[in-house]
């Protein structure tokens, strides 16, 4: 009886040492787990200056590449700018007209005086 009595004892201070192993794995597992957490927290937050950071950068690029190309290329003046279209107006204008002529369908589109110069160049 005695020794039954004394395995009991055992059993019951091993019982409390595993428990009390349990609670401090969990301790272990709670700080672990928090750390985690905290670590996440700091790498999202630098992940998200470093994205502002980027975009600020990649902004200030831009706005210096588009005034080094205004520097580079400045707009023309609006006089050129008018005879520039004026100008593509008037090649499509005729277009048609150099088109047939240069197929060989229709005479010298600009007038007769020119007719027989164009010819020879073009038969030459």
């Amino acid at each position: 009886m005695t020794s039954l009595f004394a395995q009991e004892v055992r059993l019951s201070k091993r019982h409390e040492e595993v428990v009390s192993q349990r609670l401090m794995l969990l301790q272990q597992m709670e700080n672990k787990f928090g750390d985690q957490n905290t670590d996440k927290a700091s790498q999202i937050q630098a992940a998200k200056a470093a994205y502002k950071r980027n975009l600020s950068l990649l902004n200030d690029i831009e706005a210096a590449a588009k005034s080094l190309q205004t520097r580079i290329h400045p707009l023309p003046r609006p006089e050129v700018v008018s005879l520039e279209a004026r100008y593509w107006a008037s090649v499509e204008e005729y277009i048609p007209k150099w088109e047939q002529f240069l197929l060989g369908r229709a005479p010298y589109p600009i007038g007769v005086e020119n007719q027989n110069e164009a010819e020879k160049e073009v038969q030459q």
